[in-house]
């Protein structure tokens, strides 16, 4: 790691490891480069003065009409999950994400 860098490897492994990423070492050394070059280019763009410039989200102008935001009656489970690939007793049933209690760290990876 060259001095003055933003990020390092293991915080690269870790990033990988939350990414479900295997890196070997030379990915991660790429790795290290490329996101201290990206973080370097983030930090000088905060030294930017834009004076009394007001934040944007477009680049340029873009009609975005946006509706009210209005309290209304909640949809009956049946219609909220019509569309849903997996249920389970009114609920929306998704992959695990998170190990669970009897889930060794590391497992399946």
């Amino acid at each position: 790691m060259s001095t003055g860098s933003r990020i390092s490897p293991d915080e690269v492994r870790e990033i990988a490891a939350l990414a479900r990423l295997r890196l070997d070492d030379q990915e991660v050394a790429r790795m290290t480069h490329d996101l201290d070059a990206i973080l370097g280019y983030v930090a000088a763009l905060s030294e930017v003065e834009i004076g009394t410039a007001a934040p944007m989200t477009h680049a340029v102008p873009f009609d975005c009409p946006l509706r009210a935001d209005e309290v209304g009656a909640p949809l009956p489970v049946d219609e909220a999950l019509r569309n849903a690939p997996r249920r389970v007793d009114g609920f929306f049933e998704v992959p695990r994400v998170v190990p669970g209690p009897s889930e060794r760290s590391g497992e399946g990876q």
